[in-house]
C-alpha cells in the first residue's frame, strides 16, 4: 500500500511537470531531485570506500544541468573533479575522481537531456518517461504470470526474461496509444522504434543501479519514499531512457525526413 500511495502522489506531479510546468519550476524540479539523488549515489560509493564527492560534486552537476553552454559545463566539471584529488590517501585519488564524474553524467548529465527534450517536444519527455513507469508494471504481472528465465541472477535476482519481454511489451503499447492521441503527426513506426529502444535502456539502467547497490550491501539507495526506497531507485530506469528517447529524436530530425 504504500507504494501505491507513493505512486499516487508522485506520478500526478511528475505529468504536471513534464507537460504543464513553467520550464523555471520544471528545471527546479530536476535540480532538487538530481541533488538528491546525487546524495543516495555518493552514499553507495562510500560503502563501497570511495570518499564521497559531496559539495564539488553537486556544484558540478548543477553546472552541468543550467550551464548555457555545454563546452562550459564540461570544463566546470573538470574542476569539481580536480577538487575531489584534495584525499589524503592518494590511492582513493582515482576512484574518487572518476565516481564524481560518473554520478555527475549519469544524474544530472540525464537531467540536461530532459531539459533539452522537453524543448522538442514535452510530449516526448513524457514518453520517456512512460516507457519506465508502465515497463516496470507490465514487468512485475509478466514476471509473476510467466518467469521462469533469470535475466541477472546476481545482480537483481527477481528479474527474469520473461517479465523483460513483459516490459517491452506494455511500453510499446502505451507509448502507442499516446503518440496516437497526442502526437498523431509521428509515424508509427519511429514511436514504436523508440519506445523499445528506451524501454531496454530503462531496463539497463535499473540493473546498473541494481549492480551498484549489491556491491555497496543496500537494498535500496535510500528511505525517502515509502515502498520504493530512495530517489534514485525511483529515476534509475528513467536517467536511462531519458537520454535515448533524446537523442533517437535528434537523430530522426537530422536524418530521416517524416
Amino acid at each position: 500500500m504504500k507504494r501505491v500511495a507513493t505512486a499516487l502522489i508522485l506520478v500526478p506531479v511528475a505529468v504536471w511537470l513534464a507537460l504543464f510546468a513553467p520550464a523555471w519550476a520544471f528545471a527546479a524540479a530536476l535540480a532538487l531531485v538530481g541533488l538528491l539523488a546525487f546524495h543516495e549515489f555518493d552514499q553507495i560509493a562510500a560503502a563501497q570506500g570511495v570518499p564521497k564527492a559531496g559539495a564539488p560534486g553537486m556544484a558540478a552537476g548543477l553546472a552541468l544541468l543550467f550551464a548555457p553552454q555545454f563546452p562550459m559545463a564540461v570544463m566546470l566539471a573538470l574542476a569539481a573533479m580536480a577538487l575531489a584529488l584534495r584525499v589524503r590517501d592518494l590511492a582513493t585519488a582515482l576512484p574518487s575522481a572518476a565516481v564524481l564524474l560518473l554520478g555527475v553524467i549519469y544524474i544530472f548529465g540525464s537531467w540536461r537531456c530532459a531539459i533539452e527534450l522537453r524543448l522538442i517536444n514535452p510530449h516526448w519527455l513524457m514518453i520517456a518517461l512512460l516507457v519506465s513507469w508502465v515497463g516496470d508494471t507490465a514487468a512485475l504481472y509478466a514476471g509473476k504470470a510467466f518467469g521462469k528465465h533469470k535475466m541477472a541472477p546476481h545482480v537483481s535476482p527477481g528479474k527474469t526474461w520473461e517479465g523483460a519481454i513483459g516490459s517491452v511489451v506494455g511500453a510499446a503499447i502505451a507509448v502507442v496509444v499516446y503518440a496516437h492521441f497526442l502526437i498523431p503527426e509521428e509515424p508509427l513506426w519511429s514511436v514504436l522504434a523508440i519506445a523499445i529502444l528506451a524501454n531496454a535502456a530503462g531496463q539497463a539502467g535499473d540493473l546498473c543501479e541494481s549492480a551498484f547497490k549489491r556491491g555497496a550491501g543496500l537494498k535500496d539507495s535510500g528511505a525517502m519514499l515509502p515502498g520504493h526506497g530512495g530517489w534514485l531507485d525511483r529515476i534509475d530506469a528513467s536517467l536511462f531512457s531519458v537520454p535515448v528517447v533524446y537523442a533517437a529524436r535528434l537523430f530522426i530530425m537530422s536524418h530521416v525526413q517524416i
